[in-house]
């Protein structure tokens, strides 16, 4: 995990619309949220919780961007179908996800391969690292971060 305090690694990703988004664009703070695939159990529950709270990171001036290894098709699919009104990235080589620490082997059912870490890490207005999750739990996550804002 990067280090609260720490310059958070910059990024221009594709989002669900094919449209480049750069975590340099904000000028507030933004929650930045890797997931390891669009539309599978605990990533549905944790991108739902991001899209129920999303009034209140609206008002408390918070973007929230998740970011995974999914192609954009996928990504756009899994936006319309949950209705989030938050960007998805994509990262298909998970060199972002990589420079936060995020990215490396995985071991699921027996099959080893390289994939997304859940982890989170909110991003102040500075550009500095304000706090970070290491193996989140999908329920509650959104909830979670807002009660840490506060």
């Amino acid at each position: 995990m990067l280090d609260v305090g720490t310059d958070a690694p910059g990024f221009a990703l594709e989002n669900q619309d094919g449209e480049t988004v750069s975590l340099e664009e904000f000028e507030e703070r933004v929650v930045v949220y890797f997931y390891p695939r669009a539309d599978t159990p605990g990533c549905t529950t944790e991108a739902r919780g991001f899209r129920d709270a999303w009034d209140a990171f609206e008002e408390r001036d918070v973007a929230v961007l998740g970011i995974s290894d999914d192609p954009v098709d996928d990504l756009a699919d899994f936006a319309a179908e949950y209705d989030l009104p938050f960007e998805l990235l994509s990262d298909p080589e998970g060199e972002t996800a990589a420079a936060y620490d995020s990215y490396g082997e995985k071991t699921i059912g027996g099959n080893t391969f390289d994939g997304v870490f859940r982890n989170t890490y909110v991003v102040g207005e500075d550009g500095k690292i304000e706090a970070a999750y290491e193996g989140v739990s999908p329920e509650g996550h959104a909830e979670e971060i807002l009660t840490d804002l506060d």
